[in-house]
Parts: structure tokens; sequence; C-alpha cells
């Protein structure tokens, strides 16, 4: 066990961890936070993405230890019910949530890759989400939703 600090949507956080356990772990189990998700555990699903230091991140394959000094953010970071972020409002318009495992992964993903490619075309957003799946079928309103943002963004 080791004392590791982490800088977790704006706060920072002094925990006594085992440096090997996956930041999902420590992010739901330590801090409580329920935005990413437990899906596959081998990275490759994304229901566990964060946003660590502007890059989209799967937290399940990603040990505390390798976390120091990074500023991570979880979809409860990016706004509040009273004030959403951007991306999360363009989901509430568009009505795009439907069982909201799979969300954060979406919305993180879409907004780090639209953050670096602000104009990018409907295909390459197809194509940088293609690595988050979805069960529920909800992706033609999440797509409609990432291109609100995009387009709002623009604007």
């Amino acid at each position: 066990m080791s004392i590791i600090s982490l800088k977790v949507n704006g706060t920072v956080h002094s925990l006594e961890v085992d440096p090997a356990t996956p930041l999902l772990y420590v992010l739901s189990d330590e801090l409580q936070l329920r935005g990413p998700k437990f899906g596959c555990g081998l990275g490759q699903c994304g229901a566990c993405t964060v946003i660590m230091d502007g890059k989209a991140v799967r937290s399940c394959i990603t040990p505390v230890s390798e976390v120091k000094n990074a500023a991570i953010t979880t979809l409860e970071g990016l706004g509040t019910a009273q004030k959403p972020h951007p991306i999360q409002q363009a989901f509430i318009d568009e009505q795009a949530a439907q069982c909201g495992f799979c969300l954060s992964g979406v919305m993180l993903t879409a907004k780090v890759f639209l953050d670096q490619n602000p104009k990018a075309t409907e295909t390459e957003i197809a194509q940088a989400l293609s690595g988050v799946l979805c069960r529920c079928f909800a992706h033609v309103r999440m797509f409609g939703a990432i291109q609100r943002y995009a387009r709002e963004r623009r604007s």
C-alpha cells in the first residue's frame, strides 16, 4: 500500500491504495464516482473512459501508479445538474441517453476528440467513437447529440 495523490474533477485526494490498483476501482470504490463503469475490464468497450490530461483513457487498465500529477476528469466533473457541460446539454436536448451505461465513455471520448479536432467530419467522429460500445442501440440519438455539440462549438 502507498499513499497516492490524485487530482480528480479539480479536487486533490490522498488515498492509501495498492499502486497496481486500476484507476477505475479507486474512482468508484474510494471516491464513490459513478460515471466511469466497469464493462469488459480489458480496455476494449470504453465504459470506463475518463479524461486524463486532455486524453481519453481507459481507467480499467490504467494502474493508479501511472496517474501521478495528472488531472483526471470524470463525467461528474464536466458539469452539474444545474449547469451541464455543453456536451451533456446536447445529450439532454437530443434525449440521447437510454440505459446510461456507456454514456460516460461516449461523452468523454467525443469531447476529447472534438477538442482536438473541432472541424471533424461526421465520418471522423464516427471513427473516433467506434471503440466505445453501446449495447442498447441508442447510437443514432447519441451521434445526433455529438453532432449538435460539434456544431455548437463551431458557431
